[in-house]
């Protein structure tokens, strides 16, 4: 389960022509290759008492359902699994399958370039194995680009996945292969999967035009079959989940399903009324909820407020103010009780309740000039990771950390793994 966030309510802050290392197992293509982008153009993405789903159209082409022998051109270069981590790797985005097993995307040396590349651990970052990756460059979800690019990994379970960004790739083998498949058009800024739901934010980018409003969140079933439009949604960047329970914001509401997207419920939230920003929710637990307002930007320190319900939105209640320093990023937490807040403007920091945000300390620190963190999120009650740093370019031209970092205490404290 995740709970938090790529980008926030705006981010503040590959190709390899090169044949594949041996000892890399990183993934390179062609500029021009045939994994493509979404089939289509879309716009963009968002139980108390649930009401109608609106049902959108279904994509033109149908989603694959069996992706166990890839066409050509559409997954890397067949490589072994199960070599050490390739050298030099840093991360973009991250996702556990239990409190052990993770899988993380990110871009690590080929023979002559940077290359998307993929690793997993069975131990919780004691050790890591490299994996085969989509011949797809690595990008950036607000680079206004329609070329291929991808910038998210999610698992339903060890077998199944997905890599997402402008198209999707989907493995059913624990990613030994990947296979281009329907996505359902414009770029997949996030993509979670619950109760055996597939659920897709997503947007139109160009690089003429920019990011078009609204997003649209879409639905498909874990196993295949065409996508539908759940509803439209505007200032949306993440889907909250866990307990059964995913949510996004919509504006100045929030919106919530019980049923990964099959009927939801849209509830507003206080930010507005206060002459702030709603700037991210979390799913704090199978009725609660937790959310980021923000506003009085000044110099890097921007007044925070965290509000928090425990009936999924109906109804809200202050729990405090978190540290000025910093823009606002994303807030996540296992439980209701202990809540993390990112923020980032010259330094990015992790901010940490005990008590329900009612009082909050720094948790992490980085002076990295303000590098923020994407995939912040719990997988138990106590066992969080977020990556600090990601990287969103091919070659890390940016010198980007893409660190990965864990908690084992609800968010007190964060240490770095070592790829």
């Amino acid at each position: 389960m995740r709970t938090s966030s790529r980008a926030g309510a705006g981010r503040f802050a590959l190709v390899c022509t090169a044949a594949l290392a041996a000892a890399a197992l990183t993934a390179c293509g062609a500029g021009g290759s045939s994994t493509g982008g979404p089939s289509g153009a879309a716009s963009s993405p968002a139980t108390a008492s649930p009401a109608s789903a609106s049902s959108g159209p279904a994509s033109s082409a149908p989603a694959t359902t069996s992706p166990q022998a890839p066409a050509s051109g559409t997954t890397a270069p067949p490589v072994a699994a199960g070599e050490p981590a390739p050298a030099g790797f840093a991360a973009t985005s991250v996702t556990f399958v239990s409190t052990d097993e993770a899988f993380v995307l990110g871009t690590a040396p080929c023979t002559q370039a940077m290359c998307t590349s993929i690793v997993r651990t069975l131990d919780r970052g004691a050790s890591w194995t490299g994996m085969p990756a989509p011949a797809v460059p690595l990008g950036d979800p607000y680079a206004n680009s329609d070329q291929p690019g991808v910038w998210g990994i999610r698992f339903a379970d060890p077998e199944h996945g997905f890599v997402f960004g402008n198209g999707l790739w989907e493995t059913i083998n624990g990613g030994q292969t990947w296979m281009a498949v329907a996505a359902p058009g414009g770029s997949i800024v996030d993509l979670e999967v619950i109760d055996n739901q597939v659920l897709a934010l997503t947007d139109v980018c160009t690089a003429q035009s920019g990011c078009a409003q609204p997003e649209t969140l879409d639905r498909r079933a874990l196993w295949g079959g065409p996508w539908s439009v759940v509803t439209q949604v505007s200032d949306a960047r993440v889907i909250a989940t866990q307990a059964r329970v995913a949510a996004l914001l919509d504006g100045s509401s929030v919106v919530v399903t019980g049923d990964g997207g099959l009927t939801f419920a849209a509830h507003a939230t206080p930010c507005d009324s206060l002459g702030t920003a709603g700037t991210a929710v979390a799913v704090t637990g199978p009725d609660s909820l937790a959310l980021l307002c923000a506003g009085g930007a000044a110099m890097g320190s921007v007044q925070k407020t965290v509000y928090v319900s425990d009936n999924l939105g109906a109804t809200w209640s202050k729990a405090g103010s978190p540290p000025f320093g910093g823009d606002p990023w994303g807030i996540s937490a296992g439980t209701a009780v202990q809540q993390v807040v990112a923020a980032a403007s010259g330094a990015s920091w992790l901010y940490y309740s005990a008590d329900g945000g009612a009082r909050w300390s720094i948790a992490y620190k980085a002076g990295d000039g303000g590098t923020g963190f994407n995939d912040l999120g719990f997988t138990t009650t106590t066992d969080g990771v977020a990556v600090h740093g990601p990287v969103y370019n091919d070659g890390n031209p940016y010198g980007m950390p893409g660190q990965l970092l864990l908690t084992s205490d609800g968010g007190q404290s964060w240490t770095t793994v070592q790829f």
